[in-house]
C-alpha cells in the first residue's frame, strides 16, 4: 500500500489529462455531431454528399492515424502549414473523428421518427426547426441512449491513444512508473482508473434511460 501511495500522484496527473480530453471532445463532438447529421439528411444534396464523404474518410481510417497526420503532417501543406501543440493536436483529431460518429447516431435517431409526426407538425404550423427542436430530438435522445452510452464509453479508452504524441496521460504515467521500478503494478492502478471512469458513465446513463423510459409508461 505504501508504494501504491507512492505513485497515486503521477497517476492523478494523468488522469487529469485524460479528463480532460474527455470532457473537450464530448462538448465538441457532441453538437458538431448533430449539426453535421443535420446537414446530411437535409434536401442540400451537394452538402449531404459532402458531409458523407467527411463521416465515410473519419470513420475509415485510425484515429491514431488522424492524430499522426494532424500533429505531423500540417505543417507541411501549403494552404494551411501550420503546426500545433500536442494537446491541440489530440483535441482537433479526437473531436474530428467522434463527430462523424456522434453524427451516425444522431442521422439514425432522427430517421426512425415516424414521418407522420413531421406531416402533423407542419399542420400545427410548426417550421422545420421548430419541429426538430420540440418533437424530434425530444424522442430522439430517448432512442440514442444506448448506442451513445457505448460510444463514450470507447471514447474514454480511447484517450490512451495520446500517448503518441508524448502527452502525459494516464496510461503513459503508468507505463513511465513501470519502466523504472520495473512493476506491473502502475498498470493495474491505471486500470482501476478507467474501469472507475467508465463504471461512473455508465451509472450516468442508465439513470437518463430509466428518467427517459418513464414517458414511455
Amino acid at each position: 500500500m505504501d508504494y501504491i501511495a507512492t505513485i497515486l500522484p503521477p497517476l492523478l496527473q494523468g488522469s487529469a489529462v485524460t479528463l480532460q480530453v474527455f470532457l473537450i471532445t464530448l462538448v465538441l463532438a457532441v453538437p458538431l455531431g448533430l449539426g453535421l447529421a443535420l446537414v446530411r439528411i437535409s434536401r442540400f444534396k451537394f452538402l449531404g454528399g459532402l458531409v458523407n464523404g467527411y463521416i465515410w474518410l473519419m470513420r475509415g481510417t485510425p484515429l491514431m492515424l488522424q492524430m499522426l497526420f494532424i500533429y505531423f503532417a500540417l505543417p507541411f501543406i501549403p494552404i494551411i502549414g501550420v503546426r500545433l501543440p500536442d494537446f491541440p493536436s489530440a483535441i482537433l483529431a479526437f473531436v474530428l473523428n467522434y463527430s462523424a460518429y456522434f453524427a451516425e447516431i444522431f442521422r439514425a435517431g432522427i430517421q426512425s421518427i415516424d414521418r407522420g409526426q413531421y406531416e402533423g407538425a407542419k399542420v400545427l404550423g410548426l417550421s422545420y426547426p421548430q419541429t426538430m427542436r420540440r418533437i424530434v430530438l425530444p424522442q430522439v435522445i430517448k432512442r440514442i441512449l444506448p448506442p451513445m452510452s457505448n460510444e463514450t464509453i470507447t471514447l474514454v479508452k480511447d484517450t490512451s491513444l495520446i500517448y503518441v504524441l508524448a502527452m502525459n496521460d494516464l496510461l503513459r504515467a503508468a507505463r513511465g512508473i513501470v519502466q523504472r521500478d520495473f512493476t506491473t503494478s502502475p498498470f493495474v492502478v491505471a486500470a482501476a482508473f478507467y474501469l472507475i471512469m467508465t463504471l461512473v458513465l455508465t451509472y450516468g446513463f442508465q439513470r437518463l434511460e430509466k428518467k427517459y423510459a418513464v414517458y414511455d409508461e
